[in-house]
């Protein structure tokens, strides 16, 4: 969200996709008027996922329909990019099948074309509360993650100073080797233990990881 001053709410950012021209109007003229900031417009859903992987914005307002790719296949990718992003679909498709579709993939809101300023500021609203639970979720998670690798990185150098190679060893090193930015010390250590094992498949494919890993440090 941007933040304009202190005194107003942040700006919400958003990304209209539809494939007709006048809803694409319309929806801008409708949000210009609830302090939302369109950010992007894309007239199919290929457009908007890689717009919204470029813009990062707060809510997506996709149709179902459109080519190249549907609105909620979209929402499918955009997601994985920004789990953060809300979505609420406008789509002229009013039956249970569809909106039971929209639901499974993440879908917050569900819009009815033609739809007045009311029902969309009311699904904005709904949206912006769902998105401060969703970000709060995820930073406490981040968090989670930060200190769990920081406790490992500690036990993992206290087994370095007690030149551990036992089995509890291996996995904890291992456990490290898995996060594609670990620190070339341990993973240094763990191609040493694979040599005192003798896994030599592991190492051959440590191996590879190391020099590339080690190129890219140097350039």
């Amino acid at each position: 969200m941007t933040q304009t001053d202190g005194s107003q709410k942040p700006k919400l950012r958003a990304l209209i996709a539809d494939d007709v021209q006048e809803t694409r109007r319309n929806t801008r003229l409708m949000l210009s008027t609830l302090n939302v900031e369109v950010v992007a417009i894309a007239s199919n859903g290929l457009q908007a996922v890689e717009m919204a992987r470029e813009q990062h914005p707060d809510i997506v307002l996709l149709d179902i329909n459109m080519p190249e790719m549907d609105g909620l296949t979209a929402y499918s990718k955009i997601a994985r990019i920004h789990p953060d992003t809300g979505c609420i679909i406008i789509s002229a498709e009013s039956n249970s099948a569809t909106l039971r579709n929209a639901m499974s993939v993440g879908v917050h809101e569900y819009l009815i074309k033609p739809f007045i300023i009311d029902e969309l500021e009311a699904a904005i609203e709904r949206v912006t509360a769902r998105l401060k639970d969703v970000r709060e979720t995820l930073a406490k998670s981040g968090q989670l993650q930060k200190k769990t690798e920081a406790y490992l990185e500690q036990l993992a150098d206290e087994y370095v100073k007690a030149r551990r190679t036992d089995d509890q060893a291996l996995q904890l090193f291992e456990q490290l080797a898995e996060n594609p930015q670990c620190n070339l010390r341990w993973l240094k250590t763990l191609a040493m233990i694979y040599t005192l094992r003798q896994e030599w498949g592991k190492l051959k494919l440590l191996a590879a990881r190391l020099e590339k890993q080690t190129a890219d440090h140097r350039s």
